[in-house]
């Protein structure tokens, strides 16, 4: 009798085991009832930084997270539509124009609604709260030149392209939304020159005085040097970039706080403040995790 009662513990032990084992494989954590959250990130320091932002606010919320950073841009979209990552940080613009591939929008709200709603429908993913920061197009000219015509708007620009040089990155002059978009709303740019450059090299450029004007994204960390200006897009051609999570529905309902963790975030993520942590990075040559942890203490 003592045997038979033995092989049922053993067995009725083996069975705890194997349904524990198979929790953990539906994203649990065996330590706590909070699951397991794999965030994203795609392959550049600003969706780096705020990746690392939600990561650090989900484990004080009691989530175990996993973090697969650095992304390239053209696959995230694939990695969370293929449930490899639970959420990321995005762009509105870049849901509404390169993946959507839907007609070009200028109100922000207006793009916000239209990629929640279209993501719901195709893809099962939810968006959340937008932040204020607008990770856009945009033109720098250096601050000398600027304040030597009096260049403040990109019409001001338009006016004076005859005695400027251009450091284009050669996509730009073709895409839609660059420099055709551009001719389009504020007419012709007749540059006193226009050359190539890569990408990477822009500020260098404008700082080397090889040229005086270059496309570039509205957060950008050199933007905080006072030898930049970025333009204002005064007839608003380009379509707002405002970030914010995304998240996989199936994930979102069955932890429905992650939505007010990181809804608290985008409320602390304004345009300045992002450009900040980017020049952390870019600027003064600080880890990306080390920069989020900083200021995430600021805003816990």
């Amino acid at each position: 009798m003592k045997k038979i009662w033995k092989k049922i513990a053993v067995v009725t032990l083996a069975f705890a085991l194997g349904t524990g084992a198979l929790a953990g494989c539906g994203k649990k954590d065996s330590q706590s009832s909070k699951a397991t959250v794999v965030v994203g990130s795609k392959n550049f320091t600003e969706s780096q930084i705020l990746a690392e932002i939600y990561s650090l606010a989900l484990e004080d919320a009691g989530y175990k997270v996993d973090r697969k950073f650095s992304i390239a841009n053209s696959a995230v979209h694939t990695a969370i539509v293929n449930d490899e990552i639970d959420l990321y940080p995005e762009y509105t613009g870049t849901g509404l124009l390169s993946v959507l591939q839907l007609p070009l929008e200028t109100d922000p709200q207006k793009v916000y609604d239209i990629v929640k709603e279209e993501y719901k429908k195709q893809f099962h993913i939810d968006w959340l709260d937008y932040a204020e920061a607008n990770d856009g197009q945009g033109l720098v000219i250096t601050t000398a030149v600027s304040e030597q015509y009096g260049i403040k708007t990109i019409s001001d620009l338009q006016k004076y392209a005859t005695e400027l040089r251009f450091a284009s990155q050669g996509e730009f002059d073709e895409r839609e939304d660059g420099l055709p978009a551009l001719i389009a709303t504020y007419g012709p740019f007749d540059w006193k020159s226009s050359k190539v450059y890569e990408y990477n090299l822009r500020y260098q450029i404008l700082s080397s005085g090889e040229a005086d004007v270059a496309p570039a994204a509205t957060t950008e960390g050199q933007l905080i040097e006072d030898e930049f200006t970025l333009l204002e897009d005064d007839q608003h051609v380009w379509p707002p970039y405002n970030i914010a999570p995304i998240i996989r529905e199936e994930v979102l309902e069955a932890n429905p706080d992650i939505a007010e963790v990181l809804n608290q975030i985008s409320a602390k993520i304004d345009t300045e403040t992002i450009t900040e942590l980017n020049a952390k990075v870019d600027v003064e040559k600080q880890e990306y995790d080390e920069v989020a942890a900083e200021f995430y203490k600021t805003i816990k």
